[in-house]
């Protein structure tokens, strides 16, 4: 019987690497002896005591080697025989060397810039995080771990969602029950949801112009037929929309993104009626709805009418942090048969955190949340009217703020001779993120309703007071130097 060619000094050599185990080292040596096509097939391996006695080792590495082999086919044991070489030899092959894990470019929202305005960051450091961890261990100590660590509800925990259903009802004006509650870890799959649900209602739907790119660009991808209509003083063109012939519009009444519109009650209520009319859907956006700086916050269009054709998105994101993972959205009483009979047909898991959403109903029951938000809307509050000073003061009559009173961003506006792209370069050069407007227009992205009219989105969440100051001094000194000579 043809037995492997042994070399001693190889094989020692191969088992000189302490850092890993020494059945590793042999098992590694014995593959490639294999896949290389030293070993050939059908040899006799050296009997486990024989190798170990070779190698002055125990046995219990020889085995754990052999079993491995033999686990992954390299080789075959016969009773009474021993172990043979079972794979035939493979093409030579030597992986690439890699010295390092592979990088892709870092995206532009995770560079670091000295002035970051950007449109939905927060000074994180005033988040109750003592609060929110004992809150965390609390409920760890306190809920079975086999409840804890399983699935949950495919809707979001019940608790959670009744303290959702009142928060909404209590901060947002909105009318609903729990059950009409689905919780998910950020708007997209939420966003999906809505596009199946709504496909036996109809395949066009109309959207603001300018708006967040990702509703729209999740019901193209759906097949839906997307119908840009203009953002007016009062909102939406809702002549325009009546006479689009869409099904459903998505649209951001109580702070326009990124325009900062506010919709008033009568062109709400019209918004209403046009739903009623022709059975369509309004799906409305209000993620920093709770965050306005002159007057109360304006209620949400869901609830002006009850049992309105209204499918309400809010979440966590700005309140609290996007790092929890936390959104939801409020269906309708006549979309959760449909709901319920996709969630089923789907298997539908809920997106969101269970352990956060087990603590997030807790942090709300005990009036965290409620505190934090009425500290966050003082402070938000002073840096906003901060803002709007440091660009009056800096920029003068050459600028234009719009959007203004609510949110965590307003809007910029200049003519200037260089393009947007031009202009957001220039300040990334020196420090500064400010984002074009470009990315929110749908009908002309490159071109504002103005020759040399340029619009940026600047955010003030996450700055300091002093830094908002001396960040909109630098943007003005780089984007209007040259033009005040």
């Amino acid at each position: 019987m043809k037995q492997v060619p042994l070399n001693q000094t190889e094989i020692t050599s191969a088992l000189d690497d302490s850092s890993i185990p020494l059945y590793v080292g042999l098992y590694q040596y014995i593959k490639q002896e294999i896949s290389g096509g030293q070993w050939p097939h059908s040899a006799r391996l050296p009997s486990v005591r024989k190798l170990a006695e070779l190698l002055n080792v125990s046995t219990t590495p020889i085995e754990m080697a052999y079993q491995q082999l033999l686990a992954e086919g390299f080789i075959a044991s016969k009773p009474r025989s021993g172990y043979y070489v079972q794979m035939a030899a493979d093409p030579p092959f030597s992986p690439p060397i890699q010295t390092s894990l592979p990088k892709g470019p870092m995206l532009k929202r995770h560079h670091y810039f000295p002035y970051d305005f950007h449109m939905s960051k927060n000074e994180y450091q005033y988040f109750p995080l003592t609060e929110w961890r004992k809150t965390y261990n609390r409920c760890l100590q306190e809920n079975a771990t086999t409840d804890m660590l399983f699935y949950g509800d495919p809707q979001g925990e019940e608790g959670l969602r009744y303290q959702i259903a009142n928060y909404a009802r209590s901060f947002r004006g909105v009318s609903c029950t729990p059950e009409q509650v689905i919780i998910g870890s950020d708007p997209f799959p939420l966003l999906d949801l809505v596009s199946r649900l709504l496909l036996p209602y109809g395949q066009t739907i109309a959207v603001e112009d300018p708006c967040y790119p990702q509703h729209p660009e999740v019901f193209r991808q759906k097949g839906y037929d997307v119908i840009p209509i203009p953002v007016l003083q009062d909102g939406i063109h809702q002549q325009e929309l009546q006479s689009s012939g869409a099904s459903f519009v998505s649209v951001s009444p109580s702070h326009q993104f990124p325009t900062g519109v506010i919709m008033p009650i009568s062109r709400r209520l019209s918004l209403l009626q046009w739903a009623d009319e022709t059975g369509g859907f309004i799906i409305e956006e209000d993620s920093d709805g709770e965050f306005r700086y002159e007057g109360r916050p304006i209620p949400s269009l869901q609830g002006l009418l009850p049992d309105s054709r209204v499918i309400y998105l809010g979440g966590f994101s700005q309140v609290l942090s996007p790092a929890l993972g936390i959104q939801y959205m409020i269906l309708p009483n006549i979309l959760l048969p449909d709901y319920h009979q996709l969630k089923f047909q789907l298997f539908l898991d809920c997106t969101a955190s269970k352990l956060n959403q087990i603590t997030l109903e807790r942090f709300m029951r005990e009036g965290h949340v409620e505190r934090h938000l009425r500290k966050m809307r003082m402070k938000l509050r002073r840096k906003h009217d901060r803002l709007i000073n440091a660009i009056r003061y800096h920029f003068g009559d050459r600028a234009h703020i719009s959007g203004t009173g609510s949110g965590f961003h307003l809007m910029l506006g200049l003519r200037h001779p260089l393009s947007e792209e031009e202009l957001q370069t220039i300040a990334e050069d020196r420090g500064i993120r400010v984002n074009s407007a470009s990315y929110t227009r749908m009908s002309n992205p490159d071109h504002p309703k103005e020759p040399e009219h340029r619009e940026f989105i600047l955010g003030f969440g996450g700055l300091r007071e002093d830094e908002i100051e001396a960040g909109i001094k630098l943007l003005a000194d780089c984007w209007l130097g040259d033009l005040r000579i």
